[in-house]
């Protein structure tokens, strides 16, 4: 049986790129790897994973590279998603990061296991959390 060894893109389609990147580059530091500009933006996360934005509506057509072609896809609505944060110390850093940048704690929650969650919207509304470790048996 074949296995899988994590997730290693989440995609969030934003309205206005250059918006997202803002908040995403400059209140979440995520280093950018890639991007054309127009289309997407890529980032590392943790040098784990990769976070892609696309402009909402620009990836409607399939694209040809040099070595193949990704189909068309695109989605609505605000999505959810979650960045690992290593412990206790670093979710009151960001918290307090992120209110140095005025953006508003929606919801705390505090997990059974022990983990704590901190959740955020970013400009296109999508549910942005924050979670220590204890969230998942897995985490």
């Amino acid at each position: 049986m074949p296995t899988l060894d994590g997730v290693l893109e989440t995609c969030l389609y934003v309205d206005d790129l250059d918006r997202a990147a803002r908040f995403y580059e400059q209140v979440l530091t995520l280093p950018r790897i890639a991007g054309d500009g127009e289309r997407f933006r890529a980032y590392d996360v943790g040098g784990r994973s990769v976070l892609l934005l696309f402009r909402r509506g620009g990836t409607l057509e399939t694209v040809v590279l040099p070595g193949g072609t990704i189909p068309p896809h695109d989605g609505h609505g605000p999505a959810h998603f979650a960045f690992a944060v290593g412990d206790e110390a670093e979710m009151v850093a960001w918290e307090r990061r992120l209110g140095e940048h005025g953006v508003a704690v929606e919801g705390r929650t505090a997990w059974p296991r022990g983990g704590r969650s901190l959740y955020v919207r970013d400009p296109d509304g999508h549910l942005v959390e924050f979670a220590t470790p204890g969230l998942w048996s897995t985490y």
